[in-house]
């Protein structure tokens, strides 16, 4: 794999256009090419994410059928499984319902029809969280040690020290993208320091993360072509990265622990790319869209605001129930690999079951008033954001931090953040968040 060595040759990396502009493009002449969704509870449409108006469709099903079959999609047949108590019981069954990328990987997308199958086989990319025990136990172990309690404390001084630095450059009563100048710049900075990664193309990390989590682009091919190329510069940078530390000592980065781990020193070309996307993406959307999320949402719930402005010992609370209302990713999912039943629902062995965190995150059985933001839910550590099982988020906890420490920066500086101009959001059904979000700071 990364030990094969690489021609010492100037190599150019694009970093545009970005995966998002790139597709609005491609839908402004080719819009009768997206598939159509005939049944009312497909909810693998995009546009019901980008137009925020998903809510009432997961609460009828949540209602009527929480597990649910849908028969046509342009993803094929999959169930629809959507609350905390149905989701959690799938998760608990690993072995029966399986996230090995050998049976369909994480995510609700399939290959497309015309693809051959070498084709197929090059771009299967293994990454442990799509993988069954015991690979994915052995690989998840050699990561896990980057986010430890104490790793964690090592570095929230590093995070606070970059949150007030980015806060303070922020300009006041002038609007700005927050997206832009606070969610991105904080989480690729992270990224950035647990990969060991250049200072200076740092950008980088978030153009991969993008081109990599964007599902619909599989319905553009000739984007999707593009995205391939671009995932394949990903891969040459890592692997440069990885051969000139292979000879050095052992360090903190995660590139480094790759290379000292018995299970991952040997891994294939497509099992590194899986790993790093799995990495990139995992540290960079679910953090970036929920710091995004909790400007967006207080803004919405003034009086949440309020008692946040009031009380700063709310906030690890606030942390937590802005991830669950936020909830990142949207969806996992899980292919049976043997008959069940799942609450009376009759599954089958290689049928796809696509976890809907996003509607758990709202199940009314669980959460009171659950479309609302309330700051201070005694039970919002039960969302359902970073998973659930042997594949709950390993970088939770940073997530947290983050998250944590921006919000007391925030409160430090009396930082009140208006969403005062236009709000984007990400066109996916998979990472759920915004592209942009133009707001203007004042004192509270």
């Amino acid at each position: 794999m990364a030990t094969q060595p690489i021609a010492d040759q100037p190599f150019t990396y694009r970093s545009s256009p970005i995966a998002n502009e790139a597709f609005e493009e491609w839908l402004k002449t080719h819009q009768h090419e997206m598939p159509t969704h005939s049944d009312p509870w497909d909810v693998s449409r995009s546009d019901i994410y980008v137009e925020d108006r998903w809510q009432p469709i997961f609460a009828e099903m949540r209602a009527k059928a929480p597990v649910n079959f849908v028969k046509d999609s342009p993803y094929g047949p999959y169930w629809n499984v959507t609350t905390i108590k149905t989701i959690q019981h799938v998760e608990a069954l690993p072995e029966l319902f399986s996230s090995s990328w050998e049976h369909g990987g994480i995510t609700i997308t399939e290959p497309p029809v015309d693809v051959t199958p070498e084709q197929i086989a090059e771009r299967r990319l293994p990454m442990f969280i799509a993988m069954d025990r015991p690979e994915h136990t052995g690989q998840r172990r050699t990561v896990a040690p980057a986010f430890t309690p104490a790793e964690i404390e090592k570095m929230a001084a590093e995070v606070r020290m970059r949150t007030a630095a980015t806060l303070d450059s922020l300009p006041w009563g002038e609007q700005f993208d927050w997206v832009d100048k606070v969610s991105i710049e904080l989480t690729t900075g992270m990224l950035a320091i647990l990969f060991g990664f250049p200072w200076e193309d740092r950008r980088l990390l978030t153009f991969w993360s993008d081109w990599a989590g964007d599902v619909e682009l599989s319905f553009a091919r000739e984007l999707n072509e593009t995205r391939w190329e671009i995932l394949g510069e990903m891969a040459r940078y890592f692997q440069t990265l990885w051969m000139q530390r292979m000879g050095a000592a052992p360090s903190r980065d995660l590139i480094s622990m790759m290379i000292h781990s018995d299970a991952m020193n040997q891994m294939s070309p497509q099992e590194f790319m899986g790993n790093l996307i799995l990495l990139i993406v995992g540290g960079n959307d679910t953090t970036r869209n929920t710091m995004s999320g909790i400007v967006h949402a207080l803004d919405k719930f003034p009086d949440q605001r309020a008692i946040f402005e009031g009380d700063a010992s709310v906030i690890p609370n606030t942390v937590q129930e802005c991830i669950r209302y936020q909830t990142p990713l949207a969806h996992m999912r899980r292919t049976a690999t043997a008959d069940a039943d799942l609450f009376g629902n009759q599954i089958r062995k290689g049928d796809k079951l696509i976890l809907w965190y996003i509607s758990a995150n709202r199940d009314e059985e669980v959460f009171e008033d659950a479309d609302k933001l309330i700051v201070t839910r005694e039970n919002a550590r039960r969302h359902l954001s970073f998973g659930y099982g042997i594949h709950r988020c390993v970088g939770a906890r940073l997530a947290e931090l983050q998250l944590k420490i921006l919000m007391e920066e925030m409160h430090a500086r009396r930082m009140r953040v208006n969403v005062t101009g236009a709000v984007e959001r990400v066109r996916a059904n998979f990472v759920h968040g915004f592209r942009k979000m133009e707001v203007t700071l004042s004192k509270f």
